[in-house]
């Protein structure tokens, strides 16, 4: 990809582990420059010297727009941003802990808005720009153990879809990303089979390629994101049959 990438400056965010680490070092060795920003500095300072590590909680707002300022003081203008902070951890019906689904809320979905709030007005007065987003194939579908992480991720692809047509007629591109099972520290909790279980490098390389084409929703594995499309179509009881047998082992 040395060359080939149209950004000068990207901002990652959830740059410690996952689809995200993988998206800061790709970047920077195909030549672009690169802020990365997590909670954790042992991690983000573990990408490198070629990094611009920028510790960061996504759920602080002005943490988020202080760290746009210092990020385009060292390195310019952010032409693309990928914002991947996020957590997950499985809910059943036995914990239907508000507080825990708040959380993921606040983290999930609040901390790409405030991202998004801090750095969208210098990208719209430049008229250019690329923001995107992980979300998740979950947020297709309702699923058990996901109902605290799931709409969320739904919430995000909404957001996207609400934003482009507005953003692109100011110049700024939208995208969101929809990766299926991806083999994290998060997905390691989960303790059912896990169907076409993707390596982060070879997600974070779907991620950048798709992003480099313009796309508007990066999803893969393209088999799954197919097989859960269709399923979301399928009439309710077929579907939470399916999704039982699937998940809960049960049906």
């Amino acid at each position: 990809m040395a060359g080939s990438l149209p950004w000068k400056t990207a901002w990652i965010t959830g740059a410690s582990t996952g689809i995200g680490r993988e998206v800061a070092l790709q970047l920077s060795a195909a030549g672009v420059r690169v802020a990365a920003s997590a909670r954790s500095a042992e991690k983000l300072n573990a990408l490198g010297a070629g990094v611009l590590a920028v510790q960061l909680d996504v759920t602080d707002a002005a943490a988020c727009r202080s760290a746009v300022a210092l990020i385009e003081s060292e390195l310019g203008p952010i032409d693309l941003a990928v914002f991947g902070a996020g957590t997950y951890s499985p809910v059943t019906t036995d914990e239907l802990n508000p507080t825990h689904f708040a959380h993921m809320m606040e983290t999930n979905y609040m901390g790409v808005v405030n991202c998004l709030a801090a750095l969208a007005p210098g990208m719209i007065a430049r008229r250019s720009g690329h923001l995107s987003w992980i979300a998740s194939v979950a947020g297709y579908i309702g699923l058990p153990k996901a109902a605290a992480y799931g709409p969320t991720k739904a919430a995000l692809i909404n957001l996207a879809e609400s934003l482009y047509p507005e953003m692109r007629a100011k110049g700024v591109s939208v995208s969101v990303i929809n990766p299926g099972f991806v083999e994290t520290p998060l997905t390691a909790q989960n303790d059912f089979e896990m169907p076409f279980l993707m390596k982060p490098e070879e997600a974070a390389r779907r991620t950048i390629e798709g992003l480099a084409a313009g796309r508007f929703e990066v999803a893969y594995p393209r088999r799954f994101v197919a097989i859960l499309k269709a399923v979301r179509l399928l009439p309710y009881p077929l579907f939470f049959r399916l999704i039982a047998r699937a998940v809960l082992k049960s049906g």
